[in-house]
């Protein structure tokens, strides 16, 4: 049988540099543990818009849609800025996510130990930490019409619109709860159904969803401007939370610096199950390109490691090979191998990107 496809769209900024590591990876897996992958590569965002005019050709589009799995690097970056709105690098992930339907996204918020005095927060706040937010990708305000800038009287208007239908909230809260079953099987389920009927039908849904399918799972609601306070007042009552798109980008970016820094968090989009039975997916780290370091080696590359770790788990079947990985990513962290991003000023001498993975390669070693 051929080897699982794999589609690596590095992408921009730090991108290139955080993928390099994981990439290192994926060869360690073929020569340490015999898990092999047809690896291709490809341009998205600006990188892509250099070469092609666009943030993503067509031809790169046929290819995520045939992969087994994408990871994606990072997109965007200054010299973009001026761009038209549509082909600024952003639209390219947009339109990977979009058409290929990747409607739930899986974003961890894990607390390593060796990392809960980095926190902003106290440390019995956040130490132990592991909740997972399961976000609604392809529906919602950033995709609902009508939308645009527009001419009313003697100004511009602003519209953008909160659209969603059953089926939409239906198939991410069957996400959340089989999610949940894994876990602390327990969902909170977050909108804002005082002021919008969006969140209404909602609440009204995922409920529906849960009494029909999931009564096992405990299941409770909140309006999600209080959950972005309960967040950071005691975020370990949680366990996997289930949100629309909108409140779902603010608060899994709250729930991202309980761990002390971005470039910790990876992230799994999934869509409905290919061929093989396993989801289409695409796996990215939750931090962006970086323009003021990248090529600068300050780049953390653990979170494009630990969407890796993801996608072994989701879309290979491999979830003791994802464990192995995120052991060893703790054990360089509770050995004090630190980033820029993960220390403070009287800290020391930070490790470089290609350090940073020559340890957790060590560590993958050592775990033989």
């Amino acid at each position: 049988m051929a080897n699982p496809s794999l589609l690596i769209l590095a992408g921009d900024g730090i991108g290139p540099e955080v993928m390099a590591e994981v990439k290192r990876i994926i060869g360690w897996m073929g020569a340490k543990r015999g898990i092999h992958f047809d690896v291709s590569e490809d341009l998205v965002g600006g990188a892509a818009y250099d070469v092609h005019g666009v943030p993503l050709s067509d031809a790169t589009m046929a290819k995520a849609q045939a992969a087994f799995a994408v990871l994606l690097g990072a997109v965007g970056g200054p010299k973009y800025d001026k761009l038209d709105f549509s082909v600024k690098p952003e639209r390219g992930l947009l339109r990977l996510r979009k058409e290929m339907d990747l409607f739930s996204n899986l974003r961890p918020a894990q607390c390593f130990d060796a990392l809960a005095d980095f926190s902003s927060l106290k440390r019995d706040v956040v130490a132990g930490l592991d909740i997972v937010i399961v976000r609604e990708l392809t529906s919602g305000v950033y995709f609902g019409e009508p939308r645009g800038i527009f001419k009313e009287g003697n100004e511009r208007v602003g519209i953008n619109t909160q659209r969603y239908t059953e089926s939409e909230i239906a198939r991410v809260a069957k996400s959340a709860f089989e999610l949940a079953r894994k876990r602390g099987n327990k969902v909170c389920s977050m909108e804002k159904a005082n002021v919008m009927e969006s969140g209404i039908l909602w609440r009204d849904v995922v409920q529906e969803v849960h009494d029909r399918d999931y009564p096992d799972v405990e299941l409770s609601h909140m309006y999600a401007d209080n959950g972005a306070m309960q967040l950071v007042r005691w975020p370990k009552q949680f366990d996997v939370i289930v949100t629309d798109n909108l409140f779902g980008d603010v608060l899994s970016d709250c729930a991202a610096m309980l761990t002390g820094s971005l470039g910790m968090l990876p992230s799994a989009s999934l869509g409905a199950p290919m061929a093989n039975g396993r989801p289409k997916a695409l796996y990215e780290p939750v931090h962006g390109s970086a323009p003021d370091i990248a090529g600068t080696g300050r780049a953390n590359p653990i979170a494009c490691i630990l969407s890796f770790a993801m996608a072994l788990r989701y879309s290979f079947d491999q979830g003791d090979e994802a464990t192995r990985i995120e052991k060893a990513v703790e054990k360089v962290l509770a050995d004090g191998v630190r980033t820029a991003d993960l220390m403070g000023p009287q800290d020391g001498t930070p490790v470089t990107t290609t350090q940073m993975g020559d340890a957790v390669l060590a560590a993958l070693d050592a775990s033989l």
